[in-house]
């Protein structure tokens, strides 16, 4: 497995691997309002703005994840199913947390949607601490749509 920033080449596969995703953690637990702004099209054009934020994980040249962050929010992590459970995530969580420090920050936080159980465990296990709920603005067309979430931090 490797870390490397994306190039717009990988956009596509960050596009499937974010929309398959985004699916099994936000589907049930997120204002419907939400689940509309985000189809299927929705993924690809995000993925392709958002290149320059994004360090994919490669294993044996194939996109297995990714993370997108900026400043000190590590604002996107998502792993390709058939990857789950094999060390990607944590590798993209270390990666981000580099990242993070390279900001400036001593800090880095996520948010995660509460019902959201298998990624608040995963956060748990390596070493973010929940600090309560809060209302995440989530990008949308027209702005921003309220999604409730809990806050996660971990000092890096």
């Amino acid at each position: 497995m490797k870390l490397r920033t994306a190039s717009p080449e990988d956009a596509d596969d960050v596009a499937d691997i974010w929309h398959l995703g985004w699916q099994d953690g936000h589907i049930g637990f997120v204002p419907h309002e939400l689940i509309e702004a985000r189809t299927e099209e929705s993924f690809w054009t995000r993925a392709s703005e958002r290149v320059g934020d994004t360090t994919v994980a490669t294993v044996d040249g194939a996109v297995a994840g990714f993370i997108m962050v900026v400043d000190d929010e590590v604002e996107q992590v998502y792993v390709a199913a058939p990857h789950r459970g094999t060390g990607v995530a944590a590798d993209l969580m270390d990666g981000a947390e580099r990242q993070v420090r390279a900001n400036g920050h001593s800090q880095a936080w996520l948010a995660v949607v509460a019902g959201n159980a298998r990624a608040r465990a995963f956060y748990e296990r390596t070493g973010w601490h929940d600090e309560g709920p809060f209302d995440y603005a989530a990008a949308a067309e027209d702005g921003s749509i309220a999604v409730p979430c809990h806050r996660y931090t971990k000092s890096l």
